[in-house]
């Protein structure tokens, strides 16, 4: 029988390896997760949110997280749920279970990308070095996400504390990205 299981390997694991001590700005790989896309109406999102244990953000540009599970809001209907201690299929299995007839989307796009952190002092200066968006407190808070770009990378960007960035991104960017925030941080060594 066909073996179509698949090992993951993430992009980021030598480079992680090799990354300096840079207290003003650090570097560092986030564990690999189960990350399902879903999309739904508000009963399906209520009956998802139920199921995942986590009320899903209805704000725009928000995100909820609890122990290992984030729930990004994506869209008007749509969302990334995240959990970094389950299966992808498990996770799946549940979320289809408690959705049952209700109309909705879910995909799992766990293979998809990676994620890394960025915090310290300067991290908000050193994502300026690509990416666009204003950055102070102001107008990107604590419990903000989106997505934006990263010199020429696709980003979700989310803030969990003051100075501390999450960066999920597609695992042929990633090594892309890193390197380049890699680089910038050599002002602060």
């Amino acid at each position: 029988m066909l073996d179509l299981s698949m090992n993951r390997a993430n992009s980021l694991s030598t480079l992680g390896s090799t990354a300096r001590p840079v207290s003003a700005a650090g570097l560092a790989i986030l564990p690999d997760a189960a990350k399902l896309i879903f999309r739904g109406r508000p009963a399906a999102v209520k009956k998802a949110g139920e199921a995942f244990g986590l009320t899903l953000p209805l704000e725009a540009c928000r995100f909820s997280a609890e122990k290992t599970r984030t729930a990004f809001w994506l869209g008007p209907d749509e969302w990334m749920l995240q959990d970094i201690d389950a299966e992808a299929s498990v996770l799946m299995g549940d979320l289809e279970r408690a959705l049952g007839d209700e109309p909705h989307s879910l995909v799992d796009v766990s293979h998809r990308s990676d994620a890394f952190v960025i915090s310290g002092e300067r991290s908000a200066y050193l994502l300026n070095h690509g990416c666009p968006l204003d950055l102070s407190l102001e107008a990107f808070p604590v419990g903000m996400c989106t997505r934006t770009i990263f010199a020429k990378a696709a980003i979700l960007l989310s803030r969990p504390d003051r100075h501390t960035f999450h960066l999920d991104l597609w695992r042929s960017y990633a090594p892309y990205v890193w390197e380049l925030l890699d680089e910038a941080r050599s002002e602060f060594a």
